[in-house]
Order: structure tokens, then sequence, then C-alpha cells
């Protein structure tokens, strides 16, 4: 195995933490993530186990959805224990975990990072040093039923004109994405903007560049969906599985998820469900880039054995099992140019592109507030789309996101 000097506790910006150091540690391990909806992690992880039984991997499997995984994690990397070895981030945690000391720093000659994608390496990335692995990339992209859409839409106003038509001449809803007040809306709304040519925060956290007037387009293309009825009220408590159920259950001719969503719906759909990228203002749009890293606990004890674990769970051989049994997109650059995954996963070349177009959320140590208030902003909207301004909404989003930043 190959040794590596590894600084444990170590915060990014001032050294500062309290974690074990040095490469040590080897022994079983834990592996603590979000709940694995598709039932694909367990035969990854036997595969390890079988082949180090003296280091043994337990899954841990936390919430589904993001914020609850992220409070789960942050009370226990806060209380310094050592429950966790090797932790499933969101791609925009890098920033508050290593600034807290939570995660240790890598070594990038240990991993392949230039044949992975290259947006996905960046969001492990904090101030020049690799905090984390890449493991899973993602980019939101629009669901459709091909039985119902002729041609997909490219822009906001064919998505509108065709969810009309289709709810009218159909017992079927138009187009739902994730709507509920948390991390999901957040994405959401910043891919609503980014598709109308903006952006919300700059990509350091450290400048608003929400422009007021793209901020209201983004947020009118919402509240029209809601007032004209082509958008389901029932979507405002839609998470990734909400809407991915119902989607492939029929209800929906239209639904924005990420690409896990692509196997149950093909299984329950077949031929009826296609995919392609966000719709935006004038043309494509831009979608948030997603994913999962992986990063090693500050306060593990086993912290080499974590290492090795990374290592592996996100090898190439690994990384093919991880589109081909779960259905979640992979890193490594060269498997979305692979004929035979692209024969059994037509989406491949779309998500290839929607991955390199996405944009990343702002790399801040104080990134949950600012998700924090646009989330509630555009909740609060959206549940009285017809009393709420969309001007007035987006001017009062961007003071209060300017007072964090200034305040941080």
């Amino acid at each position: 195995m190959l040794a590596v000097v590894l600084t444990a506790g170590c915060a990014a910006a001032g050294d500062q933490g309290g974690g074990t150091t040095g490469t040590g540690g080897t022994g079983p391990i834990t592996f603590a993530t979000g709940r694995d909806t598709t039932a694909y992690l367990q035969p990854l992880l036997d595969r390890w186990n079988q082949a180090h039984p003296a280091e043994k991997v337990t899954l841990l499997e936390l919430p589904e959805a993001a914020d609850e995984q992220r409070a789960q994690m942050a009370a226990n990397l806060q209380a310094r224990s050592n429950r966790y070895d090797v932790l499933g981030l969101d791609v925009v945690w890098t920033a508050e975990f290593a600034e807290n000391g939570w995660i240790i720093p890598l070594e990038r000659g240990l991993f392949p990072l230039d044949r992975f994608l290259p947006p996905v390496v960046e969001t492990a990335v904090y101030k020049g040093k690799l905090w984390a692995v890449p493991y899973t990339s993602n980019a939101g992209l629009l669901y459709y039923r091909t039985d119902l859409v002729g041609k997909p839409p490219k822009t906001w106003a064919e998505l509108r004109d065709q969810a009309r038509e289709i709810t009218k001449k159909h017992d079927i809803n138009g187009y739902a994405g994730q709507f509920l007040a948390y991390e999901g809306l957040t994405v959401n709304f910043s891919e609503a903007v980014q598709s109308a040519g903006g952006q919300i925060v700059s990509r350091d956290g450290k400048e608003v560049t929400l422009d007021p007037a793209q901020g209201a387009t983004a947020l009118g293309f919402l509240l029209q969906g809601l007032r004209e009825g082509w958008i389901p009220k029932e979507a405002l408590s839609y998470k990734e599985e909400e809407s991915r159920l119902a989607f492939q259950e029929g209800r929906l001719a239209f639904a924005r998820n990420w690409p896990h969503a692509y196997g149950p719906a093909k299984a329950r759909l077949g031929d009826k469900v296609a995919v392609t990228r966000l719709p935006g203002l004038e043309g494509p749009g831009s979608s948030t880039l997603g994913g999962a890293n992986l990063a090693v606990s500050a306060f593990s004890k086993h912290q080499h054995t974590a290492q090795e674990f990374i290592r592996y769970f996100t090898s190439l051989e690994n990384e093919r099992r991880v589109l081909t049994e779960g259905s979640f997109p992979p890193v490594w650059t060269e498997l979305y140019d692979d004929p035979a995954l692209i024969k059994r996963f037509p989406y491949l070349p779309v998500l290839k592109e929607s991955i390199l177009a996405a944009k990343a959320r702002p790399v801040s140590a104080n990134y949950n507030q600012l998700s924090l208030v646009i989330a509630s902003s555009v909740a609060k909207a959206l549940g009285t789309p017809d009393t709420e301004s969309a001007d007035d909404v987006a001017a009062s989003m961007k003071s209060e996101l300017e007072e964090i930043i200034r305040t941080q």
C-alpha cells in the first residue's frame, strides 16, 4: 500500500482542529451517506468486505434529504465523535467541512483525478487542497413522456405550452421539480436563475451576483406554472423521491430530476420515458452541478483504511458499477464515451453535456445559511403564488444574501 502523509483535523484556513494525525489506523470502518433508495450500495460494500475481512465497512444510512444528512454529520463531528470514518458529502459541503477541521486533506497523486470530469474535481478542492474524492457527479435533467411529447422543449415557453396542452387532453399533471423548502428548492431556483442567464452568488462565495430582474424572471417561471395549473400544487411538497414516483407512476408529463431516477422510470414506463437538457429562457438551460464526494473524518481512528476504501470505491471498475447497478453518474470521463454503456444508458451523451455545462454552487463555509435564505424566500413565494411579487422577492433575497456575506 502507498504511504501517505495526511494531516488530520487541519482546517484549511488556520490549520486548527483536533482529529488524529498521520496515516495510521487500520481496522473496521463506517461509511455514512444518504439513504440508498436504489439498493445498489450493499453489494459494492460486500465486495470490499470479502477482500478485507479485518477492515470491513459498515453502511450507516442517513436521511434522504441533504439538509438532514448534513445536520446529522455536523452534530457528530462537532462532538469529535469517531463514529463516522468515511463521509459521503454533497459536493457543496467541502468548504464548510474543511474550514471546520472535520475532514482531512488528501494527497492528489493517489487518485486518478486527470481522468475524472474536470468540473467534479473542482468541487473537492478548497483553498488549493484536495479534501475529498469525487464519487458521483450529477446534473439535473428534464424527464418527459415520449408518448405524450413529440419534440422535447428547449425553452420555458415550449415547456409551458406543451404542459398546458397535455393537461387539457390527458388525465395527467404537467411539470414538477423539487419545490419543498430544502436544498432541493435552492437547486431548482438556482437552475432557473442560471437558465435565465444569471447566477445568485459568485463561485468563491464572496459576492452576491443575483440580478433582481433575472431573479424575478426565474421565479416568475415557477409562479406562472402554479397560477396556471401546469405545475400542480402538490409539487410544493416534493423532494427527489416524491417527484420521481409521481413521474414513473404516470402522474406527470415532465419532471426535473437527477439521473438516478432514470432506471426506475425506465423499468416502469419502458420506451415511454426519455430525458433531455433542462429548458431555459431562450434555449437549453443550465443545471446545478450535483453529486457526492468521499472524505475521511478527522476523528476517525482508522484513517488509512478509510483512505484505501475511498481508492477502491472510486476506481474505474467500481464507478462502472455505480452507473450500471445504481444509475448514478460516474466521475470517470471515459465511461460517458463507452459505446456499450451508451447503448444501455442512452442518456449518457446528454448527461455529459449537462454536467460540463452545469454550474457549481458557491464555495463558502456559510453555504448552508445562503441556501436557507434562498429556499425559504422561494418557498414563501410559491406558497402564495397569487399574491407574491417576483420582483419584491428577488430584491429582498439579494439583500438578505448580501448581509450574510458581509458578516461572514
